[in-house]
């Protein structure tokens, strides 16, 4: 092999992305089916699980198998800056689970994948950021292609659209907000140890939430585990997956980069669509797939006009 060939991808990097798109579209459909298929109606405790899992596994991953670097919290200032990311970040989880409730995985991935234009906006708007107009305008298409597959889509609802909008924008939100928090050197955490002290203040703040809004879901949820036991397997396997969704992501861009996963990342929407839709036969029109389609090459061309064009501060 000359200098000129490109080096073969290393078989461990192989297996963290499978990993990655496997347990991320896991936990996607498996959301699906315990929300809308199996009937378990509470979006708001499911997400309790998923942070409480987080918050064990985090500790387990850091402290006793060292798969990052632990990193500690500097200061009440620091740690009211997580706190308020791990606010917003629990918001835009229980508003895609509840989207998951009334819209099929297809399309609340084609509205997902509008979080581009959600970031550059808010990026514009808190911080100034700008951007050349060549990359602005990829976001037409993107916005587009979600206006499209709103019009064509058999199973569209108005309530879970909006929730899942607001998941989006939520999502948006949250990472210009860790771009002003946490900004300076001394204060930088990776996404293990971010997710390590957000996990446990998400749980602090659903478990009030789950209790006002979602009554006995406790009981209720022990009821049903009374006639199919395979529910708390289900729980426990969904809230491990969606952990599971943030080890792999790291690893992904530790070892590759964050580029490549972000090139991975528009994949895995389009892949995920198509198992949802093999999976739960949900009905798609040809205009849904056209706006899909329309919405995912926006985004990709959104991520080449990022890295051809210097950005305007």
């Amino acid at each position: 092999m000359t200098a000129a060939d490109p080096s073969p991808i290393p078989w461990p990097t192989i297996g963290w992305v499978v990993s990655w798109y496997a347990s991320n579209i896991g936990v996607l459909l498996l959301n699906k089916y315990l929300l809308t298929n199996y009937g378990f109606k509470y979006p708001i405790f499911l997400t309790l699980c998923h942070m409480t899992a987080c918050s064990v596994l985090s500790y387990v991953a850091i402290a006793l198998m060292k798969v990052a670097p632990m990193q500690s919290v500097r200061s009440k200032v620091q740690l009211a800056k997580i706190a308020g990311l791990s606010v917003v970040f629990c918001f835009s989880v229980v508003c895609g689970n509840v989207s998951l409730r009334y819209l099929p995985v297809s399309f609340n991935q084609a509205v997902g994948a509008t979080t581009p234009f959600f970031t550059a906006v808010l990026a514009f708007l808190m911080i100034k950021k700008r951007e050349e107009w060549v990359t602005y305008s990829t976001l037409i298409p993107v916005v587009a292609g979600v206006i499209i597959a709103s019009g064509g889509e058999p199973s569209f609802q108005l309530f879970g659209f909006i929730m899942c909008v607001t998941a989006t924008a939520a999502r948006a939100f949250k990472s210009v907000l860790q771009q002003i928090l946490l900004s300076s050197d001394g204060e930088k955490l990776n996404s293990m140890n971010l997710l390590l002290y957000m996990a446990p203040i998400a749980v602090i703040c659903l478990l009030p939430a789950t209790i006002l809004m979602e009554k006995d879901v406790v009981g209720i949820t022990l009821d049903l585990a009374r006639k199919d036991i395979k529910l708390i397997w289900y729980l426990l396997f969904n809230s491990s997956l969606a952990y599971f969704v943030n080890l792999t992501n790291f690893l992904v861009t530790k070892h590759t980069s964050a580029l490549t996963l972000q090139v991975l990342g528009n994949a895995k929407g389009a892949v995920a669509v198509v198992v949802s839709i093999m999976i739960f036969k949900n009905p798609v029109s040809f205009m849904g797939m056209l706006g899909y389609g329309l919405t995912v090459v926006g985004v990709i061309l959104y991520s080449e006009a990022k890295k051809r064009y210097t950005v305007k501060n």
